[in-house]
C-alpha cells in the first residue's frame, strides 16, 4: 500500500490519528475494494476501525500493508483483503451468531460486530488475549472474549449461524463443525490443500457433513496449535 504525496500533503501537518485514518482509506480503496468487495458495511467498519490497534505496538507500523502482520509465537492478523473477500462471502446478516477461532486481539470480530452479529472471539495465545482486553472494551465493546483451546470451538454458546477461522488449517476440527447451526450455519476458513497452497472456502453442513467450496487461493499461515501432528513412518 502506499499514499501519495499529493493525499501526504492535503493531511500536513498530520498527527499519527490523521496518518492511520488516511491508511486506513488508502487500505480500503487499493486493497479491499479493487478485489470485488462491495458490501457497504465491510468496507465501513474497516475505513473506521484502527487495525493498528490490534497488533503488538512493535509491529503497528505494519498495519496496513497487505500482506499478514506477525503477532508472535507464529501467529499473523490476517491480510486485510483476505479477511475483507472471506466476509464478503459470508454475506453476514443481521443478529446472526457468529465465533471467530484464532480471533487475535480481535480485528475480524470487530469487523463482523460493525456488520450486526453477536460476535464471539475465542483465543488461546495469553499475550493476544491480554491485548485484545485492552483493544476490544474500546472499539467493539458488544464483542465477547473467551479464551480456550482452538480446536474445541466454544460449545457453551452454540450453535452458530456464522464460524470464522482466521487461519490456515489442514482440516476443520470436528468440534467446529458440530457447532454450526443445521440449517443457517456457514464456515469461512484457509485449507492448506498441500504444495504450498492454501485455500479460502466456504462450508455448509450437510447430511454428509461439512461440504467446502472453494473461493480464491492466498498465501494464508497456518495456525500452531491447528497443524496436523506428524506422522512417524518405519
Amino acid at each position: 500500500m502506499t499514499i501519495d504525496s499529493a493525499t501526504m500533503s492535503a493531511a500536513s501537518p498530520a498527527s499519527d490519528d490523521d496518518l492511520a485514518t488516511v491508511a486506513r482509506i488508502c487500505m480500503v480503496n487499493s486493497q479491499i475494494r479493487p478485489n470485488r468487495v462491495n458490501d457497504p458495511r465491510i468496507l465501513a467498519a474497516m475505513r473506521r476501525i484502527p487495525r493498528e490497534g490490534f497488533v503488538p505496538a512493535a509491529r503497528r507500523h505494519m498495519a496496513y500493508l497487505d500482506e499478514d502482520v506477525p503477532l508472535g509465537h507464529d501467529r499473523f492478523l490476517m491480510e486485510p483483503m483476505v479477511l475483507a473477500r472471506m466476509l464478503k462471502a459470508a454475506n453476514p446478516r443481521d443478529g446472526e451468531r457468529a465465533l471467530v477461532v484464532a480471533a487475535g486481539a480481535g480485528y475480524g470480530a470487530a469487523v463482523l460486530d460493525a456488520c450486526g452479529c453477536k460476535v464471539f472471539a475465542l483465543e488461546e495465545d495469553p499475550d493476544l488475549i491480554r491485548l485484545a482486553r485492552e483493544v476490544l472494551p474500546r472499539e467493539a465493546p458488544n464483542v465477547t472474549l473467551v479464551t480456550g483451546p482452538l480446536a474445541d470451538g466454544w460449545a457453551a454458546e452454540a450453535p452458530f449461524d456464522l464460524i470464522v477461522i482466521e487461519g490456515a488449517v489442514p482440516e476443520v476440527p470436528a468440534a467446529l463443525t458440530g457447532q454450526l447451526a443445521p440449517v443457517t450455519g456457514r464456515l469461512l476458513t484457509v485449507l492448506d490443500t498441500g504444495a504450498g497452497i492454501t485455500q479460502a472456502v466456504i462450508g455448509e453442513m450437510t447430511a454428509a457433513g461439512l461440504r467446502t467450496c472453494p473461493l480464491f487461493d492466498c498465501g494464508t499461515p497456518l495456525l500452531p496449535s491447528l497443524r496436523k501432528a506428524p506422522v512417524f513412518e518405519f
